[in-house]
């Protein structure tokens, strides 16, 4: 997070993290399609339009003060480029994770949110986080709660669970709201919000 007192300017990171194919790509383009903004995406794709390093893209408010400016990353699934995944994931207020929901990607997903873990050493748990099952539209899913038991979902903090279908935005723009909501009640816990009333 970078506050500017001076140009009154608060700046926000938030990053989609998540295993191959799992949707973090379709979710960014369905969120600044909501916002009109999806020219303003930028990719770096394979020829098979497979994410090389990071999708990236910003969303500005403004208030009678303040410009919020939100900087979105996406972190490739890919493994070949697992080494750009901890530098995207540097200085970042929030996450929100994109789990494939189907259940053969259910190993996939879980080692994805382990290798999440291990690059935040125990610290993951502070962080505001959504967990966003995502393709609900499709037929054999896994039940989530195997999932949030395999992660122990209950001691983290600053979490919340989304489900999403990205291919037509259902539950995006949700998941968007309650990430930012989660970094400003902790920017409030921490007293930090009210030095820029």
């Amino acid at each position: 997070m970078i506050i500017d007192f001076l140009e009154k300017k608060l700046q926000l990171k938030i990053v989609f993290y998540g295993p191959a194919l799992s949707g973090k790509t379709t979710s960014i383009k369905a969120l600044f399609k909501h916002f009109g903004l999806e020219e303003e995406i930028e990719s770096i794709e394979s020829s098979v339009r497979r994410t090389l390093f990071f999708d990236y893209g910003h969303i500005s408010f403004q208030n009678e003060q303040w410009l919020l400016k939100i900087h979105v990353y996406s972190t490739t699934g890919q493994d070949f480029y697992v080494v750009t995944r901890p530098i995207t994931l540097q200085a970042i207020d929030g996450i929100i994770f994109v789990a494939d929901s189907q259940r053969k990607a259910f190993e996939r997903t879980l080692t994805s949110w382990n290798e999440l873990c291990s690059f935040y050493e125990g610290e993951l748990q502070d962080i505001p986080k959504i967990l966003a099952f995502n393709k609900q539209d499709l037929d054999e899913k896994y039940n989530p709660k195997r999932f949030l038991d395999q992660i122990n979902y209950y001691r983290h903090k600053n979490i919340a669970i989304k489900y999403t279908i990205a291919l037509n935005g259902e539950g995006i723009l949700d998941s968007f709201e309650e990430i930012l909501s989660l970094i400003f009640g902790q920017l409030y816990k921490n007293q930090l919000i009210s030095a820029i009333h």
